[in-house]
């Protein structure tokens, strides 16, 4: 049960006075980091401002305290942006409350099933592809900010957003564009003369002096969205049974991307500090922490691999990093939250354009465009156009499935079943590279050998198998199947049925552990008779010799 133990609770045992005090320094220069980041997502994410900062801070603390990694940083991040404003515009704050608390749930029960390490699944292709999607569609929702526009609509979907962007150019703000390239420019440019000082917080506090001092006429938060430094109270959704339904897909996503994000972020910080994390019980804080995040009026949460590099980076080595982290955000909350209202909106579009950017991974996916199977760019490029299209649920289902029936494709066409060649059919010993020696056949007895994992998508390949007039032993050599279904199974016993008509004894030869259990436990074993089961093609043709 060690696995369910969290990483807190065995950090304690070796737990020092220096080590608390690198902790207390990381956690408060993570708090820095994240405020401005926190408040940007959740605006990326259709929800308040103060909703990103419930979400670091509850959320954060939860995972942290409960969590299966030494450093991880939770909070909101860019990969749910898309998704939550998807359902805060269709059900509202409820309904994503509910998704989240379903979410949870969903982790939590992952976690205890011990699905941690199911997570490495889900193919490359479909991760890199949403990723990159989910950066566009960030990207694409700041163009309005960024540029001042005033829209006459409120669209959803990022290509909405691209006609009303298109529609509305006429109302083209060019002092909202010099704040953003402002705080744009240093974004990219900080981080080359300091790491010290987060550069979204020196982008967030010039930009708000510019506005002010030169009275620019550009929006800020505060134009928008009414700043509240309250503390949330717990606050329970209304859930039933057709909400759940409807939600379902949507937490099942959410569920998904959390456990791989935090479970990748988790592998990248043992890299960086040369531990192991416990991903059973990093699922099961997840999920808790997404709890906690809704019922505080919070969004989804995950662990953030940015954050959790600058804590690593700035000394925190335990999980007392995280909650200091959070509690941080918490003073700041009551303390600074009412100046958030002086950020200008260009400024929050200019740091989500870097969180796409850094996100994006575009280099990978041109690498993987060019250097891929046509099948892997298929699905990396479907599930692309699908998230920036029409939302992640779709994509990463499309994706799946996409990515599914490939695999069986691949898999059924490497699978095949072929006739031994017999002495007189001008036959050469290099024919068969694996062969050790030309072997001899008895008379009226005829050899197959089957390669690859017999399975529904293969299990066609049977039909090759054809038996001669005057065929007294049919041999099926399967030394090469590592694995059997039970379709597979069925055409084999199709084959045993038919040999036993025709008074033929079926040999198999060198069957492997798999199938030899799903053959015993079927019954099939007894009607083959446990004798024709031989260790070798050897020891097959032996017994065909006898018989």
């Amino acid at each position: 049960m060690n696995q369910f133990v969290p990483k807190l609770f065995d950090c304690m045992k070796s737990y020092t006075k220096e080590q608390f005090a690198k902790d207390v320094i990381s956690g408060i220069i993570v708090a820095i980091i994240a405020l401005p980041l926190s408040i940007a997502l959740a605006l990326a994410s259709g929800v308040g401002p103060e909703q990103g900062i419930y979400t670091a801070i509850f959320a954060g603390f939860v995972i942290s305290f409960l969590g299966g990694s030494n450093v991880q940083i939770a909070g909101p991040t860019a990969a749910f942006a898309t998704i939550v404003a998807g359902i805060v515009a269709r059900n509202g704050m409820s309904g994503l409350a509910a998704a989240t608390i379903m979410a949870g749930i969903l982790l939590i029960i992952m976690g205890f099933l011990k699905l941690g390490n199911l997570i490495r699944f889900i193919p490359y292709t479909i991760t890199t592809g949403f990723t990159f999607g989910i950066a566009v569609t960030i990207l694409v929702g700041q163009i309005k900010d960024f540029l001042g526009l005033t829209f006459t609509n409120s669209p959803i979907d990022t290509v909405d957003k691209v006609k009303e962007c298109i529609n509305c150019i006429g109302t083209f703000n060019y002092q909202a564009l010099i704040v953003g390239v402002v705080a744009l420019a240093i974004l990219i440019i900080f981080p080359k003369i300091t790491e010290k000082i987060p550069p979204s917080l020196i982008a967030v506090i010039v930009t708000i002096v510019m506005v002010k001092v030169l009275k620019m006429d550009v929006k800020t938060i505060g134009d928008l969205y009414t700043i509240s430094n309250k503390l949330p109270s717990v606050s329970l959704p209304s859930i039933n049974f057709t909400m759940i339904r409807e939600l379902f897909p949507d937490a099942l996503t959410i569920a998904v991307l959390a456990g791989i994000e935090s479970l990748l972020s988790c592998v990248v910080a043992d890299g960086m500090v040369g531990s192991r994390h416990k991903p059973n019980m990093e699922l099961v804080a997840q999920g808790a922490g997404n709890v906690v995040s809704a019922l505080f009026g919070g969004i989804p949460a995950t662990g953030a691999i940015a954050r959790t590099a600058a804590n690593i980076k700035s000394g925190g080595r335990t999980p007392v990093a995280g909650m200091v982290h959070s509690v941080t955000l918490l003073l700041i909350l009551v303390v600074l939250m009412p100046y958030a209202a002086w950020i200008p909106m260009p400024a929050i579009a200019a740091i989500l354009f870097m969180v796409a950017y850094n996100m994006s991974g575009w280099r990978e996916f041109v690498s993987l465009c060019k250097t891929s199977p046509k099948s892997d760019i298929l699905v990396l490029v479907t599930t692309f156009v699908l998230t920036v299209v029409f939302d992640l649920v779709v994509a990463i289902e499309v994706g799946v499935v996409m990515a599914a029936l490939l695999f069986l494709m691949r898999m059924s066409n490497v699978t095949e079943v072929k006739s031994w060649k017999y002495l007189g059919e001008d036959i050469n010993e290099h024919d068969d590279p694996d062969s050790i020696r030309l072997k001899v056949v008895p008379k009226n007895t005829v050899v197959y050998e089957i390669i690859g994992p017999m399975f529904f998508a293969a299990a066609d390949k049977f039909m090759e198998i054809s038996l001669e007039p005057g065929v007294k032993v049919l041999i099926i050599r399967m030394r090469g199947v590592p694995a059997m279904d039970v379709t597979a199974l069925k055409s084999l016993q199709k084959i045993q049925a038919a040999c036993k008509k025709r008074n033929i004894t079926l040999l198999l030869s060198h069957v492997q552990e798999q199938p030899r259990l799903m053959m015993e436990k079927a019954g099939f074993a007894d009607a083959v008779g446990h004798e024709n089961f031989c260790a070798n093609i050897d020891a097959a043709l032996e017994r065909a010799a006898s018989l």
